[in-house]
């Protein structure tokens, strides 16, 4: 009696690795990097909660960047 082979359900891959990122892998680095890239263009909306060198240093960044840019 001869033993059956099994069929694959999709066709084989070319030799790489098949993955399948969850949708959150995606959205959180994203959201953090719209976080960070909203304080740097202003920091005056971000309420550092009292600690004037944060947000300091958040404003010579900014005028860096804008002054880099021109």
């Amino acid at each position: 009696m001869s033993a059956r082979t099994h069929t694959r359900p999709r066709p084989a891959t070319t030799g790489g690795v098949d993955i399948r990122l969850p949708w959150w892998a995606l959205a959180l680095p994203t959201l953090a990097f719209i976080a960070l890239l909203a304080l740097v263009l202003n920091p005056a909306d971000a309420s550092a909660g009292g600690d004037p060198a944060l947000s300091h240093l958040l404003e010579r960044v900014q005028h860096a960047v804008t002054h880099h840019a021109q």
